[in-house]
């Protein structure tokens, strides 16, 4: 008899190439098997809240949430150098005008969001108004003058010229600044109540997953495809390049270091909550 497990993952091209492996049966899975529900990740961090998914990928400021319900897996992270979520604007604006301004966000428990208000904290001493939208409509709000401010994410930090926008600050050379460490993004959770041992072999498999998709780089195509929004061939494949790496495939100790390093300065800004649990599912 399978085990059966709920995955949640993004119609991002990193987590359909992470997971096309796992939940089309192109590696032996032992017993078990994936029932895959597909978001936009705000939603994945929403549900979160709710026990949705057996297992999910989630933003790291949505894990600090959900801690005492989920434990974090080590492999099948977006985690890594020159990635993070970047503020951007119309070329005619300036920097310390956002402290008046609203500013789009892609969710209040992505990452970004956390890493915006610890820029902001630390930057300009102080805090800023938000408004939270779908990812993919913050750029165009902006260029439509609807906002003056945004954060983005994924593949739209590599078409911000075509829109005539200009990046304000990266984040994630921020954080790099700040720590000499990677920026944390996004990971994978799995509900505590799963064994240990079960737990360690999804870990396994998520790994072979990543194997399996960078030595077979093109079997995965039409289903990364199918969920990408239309977008270009190059986009997608900078979009794999820059999110899926070797932190992917285990996290290290320098990943487990930046995750906790991540966690410790947003709970001593308050920005997160306490949890005396393991953060990880296997150690």
């Amino acid at each position: 008899m399978l085990n059966t497990f709920r995955l949640g993952y993004s119609t991002c091209p990193n987590d359909t190439f992470i997971f096309n492996a796992l939940v089309h049966n192109l590696i032996f899975c032992n017993g078990f098997k994936f029932d895959p529900v597909l978001e936009d990740v705000e939603t994945l961090n929403k549900n979160a809240l709710y026990n949705i998914y057996d297992i999910s990928k989630l933003s790291f400021a949505a894990i600090a949430h959900v801690a005492d319900k989920y434990a974090l897996l080590k492999s099948g992270a977006a985690l890594g150098y020159g990635c993070g979520p970047v503020i951007v604007a119309r070329k005619d604006t300036k920097l310390h005008e956002i402290i008046k301004k609203t500013v789009l966000v892609p969710g209040k428990l992505t990452t970004a969001n956390l890493l915006l208000n610890l820029f902001i904290s630390d930057y300009f001493n102080t805090k800023i108004e938000t408004k939270f939208i779908v990812f993919d409509k913050i750029m165009p709000n902006i260029i439509n003058k609807n906002a003056d401010f945004g954060i983005v994410i994924h593949e739209g930090r590599f078409t911000l010229d075509n829109n005539n926008l200009k990046c304000l600050v990266d984040l994630g050379e921020w954080w790099e600044n700040k720590t000499n460490l990677p920026i944390p993004l996004g990971g994978i959770v799995i509900k505590r109540d799963i064994s240990k041992n079960i737990a360690g072999r999804i870990e396994s498999l998520i790994k072979k997953s990543i194997e399996f998709a960078f030595n077979n780089k093109n079997i995965a195509d039409s289903y990364i495809k199918k969920h990408a929004n239309e977008m270009e061939k190059e986009v997608i494949d900078q979009h794999i390049k820059l999110y899926v790496n070797n932190f992917s495939k285990d996290l290290g100790e320098s990943g487990i270091h930046a995750i906790r390093k991540l966690f410790e300065i947003s709970r001593q800004k308050g920005l997160i909550p306490e949890c005396n649990k393991p953060l990880f599912a296997c150690f």
